[in-house]
């Protein structure tokens, strides 16, 4: 079963040097672009990490330092690639804990302001946690009736990317309404609702340094906004600040965006924070 696309939809998986955010880079991206005819294209890159990539990252990846040497590094082949995935939603295993965050980072060191926020955003893995919380492996084993390893690589990205598009093409059958008898259990062949259903979290920033919380009365009541939605803003989710509404904090403490700027956070935490000390600038 074909997925419900309206636009492109690029199926992801990375290998990396590590799983930290700021210090760790991409050693393998591997993409399918699945088009809403079903056309699909597929591209498998070596990057060029420019640091060592640790032992017991060669050994869990089989990528050494030999095999990225002579491949480009990201900022070389960030433009093309953020060409091709512009006007696309993403969908990945784990990816909008990890591989999003980490792709947004690099974009962002490369120069090229990639905004993931107009793109819908599935993860494949929080689908699955919600209906039957385990991993990529058992997912294959359970949505495609087959074992993994039977057919794949473990911690290949292209390996797992292909195991990744079965396995949402897998969970999009299983839970349709001609294979599910109770409502709950039915996800529309839709991407907005897919993306919606895959979100673990109301982040503002990748990392959830700042999260989206309801603006509520002296009471406590949830106010809404002209369409019956609850009305929210951005609060800090760390520090000092925690819980304090983000404009009242950079209206009160400049420095605080300063501290932040200058410190070891995320690139894209960085945006976040300035594409909002923008908005209230302007909207004095």
């Amino acid at each position: 079963m074909l997925l419900n696309l309206k636009k492109p939809l690029i199926v992801f998986d990375l290998e990396t040097t590590g799983l930290d955010l700021v210090k760790d880079r991409i050693i393998q991206l591997s993409y399918i672009k699945v088009f809403p005819d079903g056309k699909e294209e597929r591209e498998n890159l070596y990057i060029n990490p420019e640091k060592e990539i640790p032992q017991e990252v060669e050994e869990l990846t089989g990528i050494t330092n030999d095999d990225v040497a002579a491949a480009p590094t990201f900022k070389e082949k960030a433009a093309e690639l953020a060409d091709k995935f512009t006007g696309c939603d993403f969908a990945g295993f784990n990816s909008n804990r990890f591989d999003i965050p980490l792709l947004a980072e690099e974009f962002l060191r490369a120069g090229v302001d990639f905004d993931f926020s107009k793109c819908r955003l599935i993860d494949a893995q929080n689908i699955y946690h919600k209906m039957e919380r385990r991993n990529l492996a058992a997912a294959y084993e359970f949505y495609c009736g087959r074992k993994m390893e039977d057919d794949f690589t473990a911690h290949k990205a292209n390996e797992d990317t292909e195991a990744t598009w079965r396995v949402l093409q897998g969970q999009i059958k299983m839970y349709s309404a001609e294979n599910q008898d109770e409502p709950d259990r039915i996800l529309k062949n839709d991407i907005a609702e897919l993306a919606e259903f895959s979100r673990m979290n109301d982040n503002v920033d990748f990392a959830g340094r700042i999260v989206w919380k309801d603006v509520t009365d002296k009471d406590g009541k949830t106010l809404l906004d002209e369409h019956g939605q609850p009305r929210r803003h951005e609060v800090f989710n760390f520090g000092k600040y925690r819980g304090w509404d983000v404009a009242e904090v950079l209206r009160r403490d400049p420095g605080f965006y300063s501290w932040i700027l200058s410190s070891d956070f995320t690139y894209n935490t960085k945006q976040v924070l300035t594409r909002i000390r923008l908005r209230e600038f302007n909207n004095r």
